[in-house]
């Protein structure tokens, strides 16, 4: 049995998520006429209660292009900085939108309304232009970390005093709200744009999507197409999203569970150091003598928990549905025997 925790995104569809890829009506998208992506994109919309969203092939792309759409060269964004758009995307900030980063040191990933109010640049011909604040939630490499709504909203209300766009990387987002118990609503109220991925946690093989107002759809699906992102018959996958939105939200928490239960057979292990708070399916641990995280991996992985270390110091685990409960018995009984 090998159990592979090195990331949500090794999930692979289901036999019903496959059924629904395979009795897809679909059609050419760049002409806006796969009925099947074109339903996708209505139902993520109301979801949010948003005008409009866009298919994408993957998470960067959607992050990339509302940053895009956002920002002007010479622009500045405001994000935490270890968030994916800034560390994990290729530079795709500078490269594609010509903007560049005023990164600020968060907790977990997370940052507050006082630390964006103070990055933003005083109107002066020699500083750049602030124009968007990003977030992440759940964060990456905060280990599943998510906000308080609270914060999100107080966040909000700078950026409206101080005219700026509020994007949110959600790539994750469906872990937030069903750990927190919040809604999709309350998320689309407060943010400009938002990104969400489909090829994790939620099981699709790929894609992801980009929510908004109309008009700012109308320039995204312009972007997309400049950025090599029109796609043909793209309701097969589509589908697979669809069937996502319908059955794999819910059951996120047993992912959470899972996570949880991992991390405490982790904690009684004398090659643990400090655990980062676990509130959803990532686990980042400290690794300790006797062993280093590349050893610990190494170790792990040969004894069949695929895994690797994020850092010198760290491992990084990953639950999601294709992680059983057999399994992460089978995963807690290889740690004990360490």
């Amino acid at each position: 049995m090998i159990i592979d925790l090195r990331s949500d995104t090794l999930t692979v569809p289901s036999a019903p998520m496959l059924e629904a890829m395979f009795a897809a009506q679909v059609g050419d998208d760049v002409f806006a006429e796969d009925p099947t992506v074109n339903a996708l994109e209505k139902m993520a919309a109301n979801l949010f209660n948003k005008e409009a969203a866009l298919y994408c092939p993957s998470g960067t792309m959607s992050n990339q292009i509302a940053i895009k759409c956002h920002t002007q060269p010479g622009d500045e964004v405001i994000c935490e900085k270890n968030s994916h758009i800034y560390l994990y995307e290729g530079g795709g900030i500078a490269r594609n939108a010509g903007a560049q980063v005023q990164l600020i040191a968060g907790d977990y990933g997370r940052i507050t309304a006082a630390q964006v109010a103070a990055a933003i640049n005083p109107d002066e011909v020699y500083r750049a232009r602030t124009k968007l604040v990003s977030l992440e939630n759940t964060t990456n490499r905060g280990s599943g970390s998510c906000y308080q709504f609270t914060a999100i909203e107080a966040i909000k209300n700078v950026c409206r005093k101080n005219g700026l766009a509020l994007h949110l990387d959600g790539a994750r987002l469906f872990n937030a709200l069903v750990a927190k118990k919040e809604t999709t609503q309350q998320y689309g109220a407060v943010f400009d744009s938002i990104s969400i991925c489909l090829n994790k946690g939620l099981g699709c093989p790929i894609g992801s999507i980009l929510i908004g107002d109309s008009a700012f759809i109308k320039e995204a699906r312009r972007v997309r197409k400049v950025f090599g992102g029109g796609m043909r018959q793209a309701g097969y996958m589509a589908a697979a999203g669809i069937y996502a939105l319908q059955n794999n939200i819910e059951r996120l928490a047993e992912d959470h569970l899972h996570a949880q239960q991992i991390a405490a057979a982790l904690a009684n292990k004398n090659f643990t150091g400090k655990i980062l708070p676990v509130e959803t399916n990532i686990i980042i641990f400290e690794v300790v003598e006797p062993f280093t995280a590349k050893a610990l991996a190494a170790l792990l992985t040969e004894k069949g928990v695929k895994c690797f270390a994020m850092s010198e110091t760290q491992i990084r685990l990953v639950t999601h549905l294709n992680i059983t409960t057999a399994m992460v018995e089978k995963a807690i009984t290889i740690i004990n025997a360490l």
